[in-house]
């Protein structure tokens, strides 16, 4: 049977530099474990600032195991929205992979597009910090996206993107990576407007391509691809069903628990795989 029939929908929820006290942190968290202790089909990662981390990887742990006691069986993840490339030195303000691995972090993303826009992050810079991430045991989640719905670069930014931050990558070292497909004109805070899921379909086939040139078809099918912008409780089974993405990385909306709850709660049903067609990437 195919993954897509068998794994779980990965959501990740990017918090960005929200909420800013802890109490609204630990409300934030408790009320999405709350809302969503009978979903038992999805996978949620939380990816909070760095000064909630801990806060939250001890409520996750206890929402484990409450899961192993016959309470909520959704599956927490916690990760980092960002990490250096070495391990340790003297980079002030920066946070290692080893520290997010030692704190109990499952996740992490890499190269999100407000980090290329606002801070300057490369695909250079990013390559290291994959290999960095690969040789923790982390899942990295990898951005990346195209500026522009209908350029003709469109195709080719991305695939630049995936080729460099993934340059002198093995092949055995990409069992836990994820991708997350991100189209800029789609993202709300950028003025953008939701992409559809035939937008979203063709971004997930090309990336598969790339990854199936670079690394081989097997491997590329192992690869996670989730959908990321503007994502809501109206289109986020679209992307799922329809456009056959592997999850979603969300933004705006997992920063209100009920619209996060809803968006996991409508995609914790199977009917609608019945009848579909199996995907071959």
């Amino acid at each position: 049977m195919h993954k897509f029939l068998t794994m779980r929908p990965l959501i990740v929820a990017n918090w960005k530099c929200n909420p800013t006290t802890k109490k609204e942190a630990r409300l934030l968290f408790d009320s999405i474990k709350k809302g969503t202790k009978k979903v038992k089909n999805i996978e949620v990662v939380i990816c909070p600032p760095f000064v909630w981390l801990p806060i939250l990887l001890g409520l996750s742990t206890f929402a484990r195991q409450q899961a192993s006691y016959g309470g909520s069986v959704v599956a927490f993840g916690i990760g980092g929205q960002d990490c250096f490339w070495k391990e340790s030195g003297a980079f002030t303000g920066e946070v290692s992979a080893r520290m997010l691995k030692d704190l109990g972090c499952q996740y992490v993303i890499l190269g999100h597009s407000e980090r290329r826009i606002y801070f300057g992050e490369t695909d250079e810079t990013i390559n290291k910090k994959i290999k960095a991430v690969l040789k923790t045991g982390l899942a990295p989640i990898l951005c990346v996206g195209n500026k522009r719905k209908r350029s003709k670069e469109n195709s080719k930014e991305v695939r630049i993107q995936l080729e460099k931050a993934l340059f002198g990558v093995k092949r055995a070292n990409l069992k836990n990576l994820i991708i997350a497909y991100e189209p800029l004109w789609a993202i709300s805070t950028q003025g953008g407007i939701a992409a559809s899921p035939d937008d979203a379909r063709k971004g997930r086939l090309f990336i598969k391509e790339v990854l199936s040139k670079k690394f081989g078809s097997n491997c590329a099918k192992e690869i996670r691809i989730l959908y990321g912008g503007s994502v809501n409780v109206k289109n986020a089974r679209d992307f799922i069903y329809k456009a056959r993405m592997d999850g979603l990385l969300i933004g705006q909306a997992s920063l209100d628990s009920r619209e996060f709850i809803k968006i996991v709660k409508t995609l914790d049903r199977k009917s609608d795989l019945k009848g579909k067609q199996v995907r071959t990437f």
